[in-house]
């Protein structure tokens, strides 16, 4: 008798060493199905694998075309892709939220779940500078000239031969949206793409404000540029104007090196003879780096049609031929080497005429580079539908 009842109770313990092991072989099965998809509470996170019998990757096929395909990826994606929280859903009612920090998914729900995780497929990134080089095909389409000297068009001999793509002529379509998002862009936010020029081996897009934003005074104490000292215009477009644009806007201006240091006059300069002694082979003055400028004088000479690029300055009068030209005369960037009180003076018909008074104020528009990772959001560039960027 004593043998059959320790066999009974060894059958009993056996049994119930069975139940227990088939009990953690289905908690462990349980763990596994949800693998990577986890519960909020838990503290330390499973490795970055996804198990399909868990859920269903669901990948968009085309940026915005809101159409998805079953993926058979068992990473979560890295990069290319969006957690879309509004389509992913469980069967049984759990909540998905992306982690992140950790790069997955987590599952709020007390309970194991089947559920389908729906990923948006991110725009591709465009450049603005490679947007709107995508809309130079030759020269004078949509605009643009490239500056490489080899036109086929009349005076191409008179390009500023530095590589740069510039907008030319009466009205062409290179307003920008710069510091709002509003779905109508306030005029006070309108600005217009002077060119694209090569810096450091990258093309950076050049925006001038399309209205004027003040009348102010170059210097009260006809100052030179160096080092240590500069005069009042650097303060009012470095500081006054630069700080009245939020944060995310003034992250897109970059700084770059300007030509301060003057130069001479001469009536008979045309844009290109401004160009050499101004910022190109024949400038000697000083460079500042700065984020915040105003145009070149040479800036203000090839915005008119290729036509008048034989025309000196002094005699500008292509108004009707020239974006720039806004019917008031305004500061150039450029003082005037042969004048301590000079300053060049663009915008009137006299364009490279000299302002000798610093101390007086005249119009004043902000110039400056964007970085070269800027991005083209949208917009074709006219007045009413300005490119957008981020």
């Amino acid at each position: 008798m004593s043998v059959i009842k320790s066999l009974k109770k060894s059958n009993v313990i056996l049994i119930a060493i069975i139940l227990i092991l088939l009990v953690i072989i289905a908690m462990l099965l349980i763990n596994n199905n949800i693998d990577n998809v986890v519960k909020s509470n838990e503290s330390n996170f499973k490795e970055n694998i996804v198990n399909s019998n868990a859920l269903t990757m669901m990948y968009e096929t085309e940026a915005g075309s809101g159409e998805y395909q079953v993926s058979s990826d068992t990473t979560w994606p890295q990069e290319g892709y969006i957690f879309n929280e509004i389509l992913s859903s469980c069967e049984n009612g759990s909540t998905l939220v992306w982690d992140d920090e950790n790069k997955k998914v987590v599952m709020q729900a007390n309970t194991s779940d089947k559920c389908y995780v729906y990923f948006d497929k991110e725009p591709d990134v465009v450049y603005l500078a490679d947007y709107v080089i995508s809309q130079y095909t030759n020269d004078g389409d949509n605009g643009l000239y490239y500056h490489d000297g080899m036109g086929s068009y009349t005076n191409a001999d008179q390009e500023a031969g530095d590589n740069s793509y510039r907008y030319a002529g009466a009205n062409p379509n290179n307003y920008v949206c710069f510091g709002s998002d509003e779905e109508s862009c306030p005029a006070d936010n309108l600005y217009r793409i002077i060119g694209l020029f090569n810096y450091s081996r990258e093309y950076r897009v050049k925006l001038i404000k399309a209205t004027i934003y003040g009348s102010y005074l170059w210097d009260d104490n006809a100052k030179t540029w160096n080092e240590t000292t500069k005069p009042n215009i650097y303060t009012t477009l470095n500081e006054t104007y630069y700080n009245t644009l939020e944060n995310e806007w003034q992250n897109l201006i970059a700084e770059t090196t300007w030509q301060v240091g003057g130069m001479d006059r001469n009536d008979s300069y045309t844009a290109k003879q401004y160009y050499n002694v101004e910022v190109g082979s024949g400038q000697t003055g000083y460079e500042e780096t700065m984020k915040i400028g105003l145009m070149y004088v040479s800036d203000y000479g090839y915005a008119a049609a290729p036509s008048n690029w034989t025309t000196e300055l002094y005699n500008y009068s292509a108004t009707n031929a020239n974006w720039a030209y806004l019917g008031a005369t305004e500061w150039s960037i450029s003082r005037c080497w042969q004048n301590d009180y000079g300053v060049f003076l663009v915008g009137s018909n006299v364009s490279s005429s000299i302002d000798i008074n610093m101390g007086r104020s005249r119009n004043t528009r902000p110039t400056f580079y964007l970085n070269s990772d800027v991005q083209y959001i949208s917009g074709t560039g006219t007045q009413s539908d300005p490119f957008r960027i981020a």
